[in-house]
């Protein structure tokens, strides 16, 4: 039998990202975006079962039967977590790993904009991580809450499906809630999380309806919150949360939306050439009363405009996240500039005679 320490263990000496265990493959892992076999044996069904039940136990391995998914977190020996979710294809089981790294890394240390500190200092309101699956959202937000907790006493309560990075207190007081354990679900744990003091609070992540009206009150209510969504950037993002609402709901919404919303940062990984790893690119829209006045009268297509012209508080667009970063000599030129929004404009932006411009004119923006 495959032994599943073996294969958790052996993709952290790694450096891997992501694990994927399916019967009748070996176990892949993902370093750097890129895919590889293991040198272990073939997944078998008796295998993959035998793992799951290992880490979930008996009773949950039956309700995984049942429902056929489950999320889920484990630890091995060392101390290295993974956020897990079992599934079925093809009739067969499957099982996902993502590696969670020990240590919360710090927002200088993910290389976030300078922005991205102040919005610790916020009293209240509604900031969003926002980013496709796999883009550093958890990562970034965790460095938020730690940066938070390393500055003030505050009391901080998170609602995580699972719980990720475990956050020690340090000067803060944190209780971190388990969806499924701690409470039953995400509109469960937020409809009392006000019941429980907080001053801050985080949201894995804006699922439904039910999800997304809680959050939206619990800032509207005084508090400060984080949460994630699965949008590529600010825009999107303001368009997912209204259209999620009955039509006869959304200009209530858009009121209330531009009340909390304190800014949206979206966020996309590249492969670092400079060393190992992986590196975030970066949209900012802050909520300046023309960013709300946009919001509230629906004309979200103004926003990438804003962001544009905006750049001295502390916004940004992707694609001067991307050019950014290719000067500093991170990213590769051909990754930059076929991942930006403007391939022929972003080409143009990256030839070696624009580097002094550029620097010269982000030499005045904010630290």
């Amino acid at each position: 039998m495959v032994d599943i320490k073996k294969i958790l263990t052996t993709a952290v000496q790694c450096k891997a990202s992501d694990i994927h265990i399916n019967v009748g493959l070996v176990p892949v892992m993902r370093r750097n975006t890129e895919l590889i076999d293991m040198d272990l044996p073939v997944i078998t069904n008796e295998d993959a079962k035998a793992m799951v039940v290992a880490m979930v136990g008996k009773d949950r391995y039956k309700q995984f039967q049942d429902q056929r998914d489950l999320d889920f977190s484990t630890t091995i020996s060392e101390g290295h977590r993974f956020r897990v979710n079992a599934h079925y294809q093809r009739d067969t089981l499957a099982i996902s790993f993502r590696i969670i790294p020990n240590q919360v890394l710090g927002i200088d240390d993910l290389h976030l904009p300078p922005i991205v500190k102040e919005l610790i200092d916020l009293p209240r309101g509604l900031v969003l991580i926002t980013g496709h699956t796999g883009s550093g959202k958890s990562t970034s937000l965790a460095a938020m809450i730690g940066e938070i907790n390393a500055k003030y006493a505050k009391r901080i309560i998170t609602l995580e499906d699972p719980v990720e990075y475990l956050l020690e207190n340090e000067k803060s007081m944190i209780e971190q809630r388990e969806i499924g354990f701690d409470c039953l679900s995400f509109a469960s744990g937020l409809k009392h999380v006000l019941r429980q003091d907080p001053d801050i609070i985080m949201v894995g992540e804006m699922r439904d309806l039910e999800t997304t009206s809680f959050t939206i009150t619990a800032a509207e209510t005084g508090h400060l919150v984080f949460s994630t969504l699965h949008t590529v950037n600010a825009p999107q993002t303001i368009e997912r949360i209204v259209d999620i609402y009955p039509a006869n709901q959304q200009n209530q919404i858009r009121t209330m939306l531009a009340n909390t919303l304190q800014a949206v940062i979206s966020q996309t990984l590249f492969k670092r050439i400079d060393q190992e790893g992986m590196i975030p690119c970066t949209e900012i829209l802050l909520c300046t009363s023309a960013t709300r006045n946009c919001i509230r009268e629906n004309r979200i297509f103004e926003i990438p405009n804003i962001i544009e012209t905006s750049r001295r508080l502390g916004m940004q667009s992707l694609d001067h996240s991307i050019a950014e970063m290719f000067f500093r000599g991170y990213i590769d030129r051909e990754e930059a500039v076929i991942r930006s929004s403007n391939p022929n404009k972003m080409e143009k932006l990256l030839v070696e005679e624009n580097k002094a411009r550029f620097v010269q004119e982000n030499a005045m923006a904010p630290v």
